[in-house]
């Protein structure tokens, strides 16, 4: 499948084997996983680094395959969930730098063209997550409220 801006096709990379259930050398119970899944949210980690350190330091190879359900699965069970999925936080954080950065260098096209790719994935996400129900219905990106969103 190509790229959304560019007319190169997809990278490739190694996949993850395929597994059903869980390694039978984990140590940790599936309560256990879910415990530190939250622990670490309350943190003030994303669910990107939840399931890196739970890798990486407790062993676990797939937090999915062991408990039987995502990372924000479990957040959403213990109300510990954020209110933006972490893809769209992360894409509104670099439209925000983008346009602190045109600010101070108003003639850098290059970074121009780059805002407005990334604030047209911001409100490709946006409609996607409202149309799934993650995100209200009536969400919409401004520039003007995006440093609201991501501070919350």
């Amino acid at each position: 499948m190509a790229r959304m801006h560019t007319r190169r096709k997809g990278v490739s990379r190694s996949t993850k084997p395929l597994r059903n259930e869980a390694p039978q050398w984990v140590t940790l119970s599936s309560e256990d996983i879910e415990k530190k899944v939250v622990e670490l949210a309350k943190q003030d980690k994303t669910t990107s680094q939840i399931g890196i350190i739970i890798r990486d330091t407790y062993g676990v190879p797939d937090i999915k395959l062991s408990t039987g359900k995502k990372v924000t699965r479990i957040l959403k069970d213990n109300d510990a969930a954020p209110s933006l999925p972490e893809d769209i936080s992360n894409l509104i954080i670099k439209a925000l730098r983008l346009r602190k950065h045109i600010v101070n260098n108003h003639k850098d096209r290059h970074n121009k063209r780059a805002l407005n790719l990334t604030e047209a994935k911001v409100r490709r996400l946006g409609k996607y997550y409202s149309r799934n129900g993650v995100m209200p219905t009536n969400w919409k990106y401004s520039p003007d409220t995006a440093e609201r969103l991501v501070v919350e």
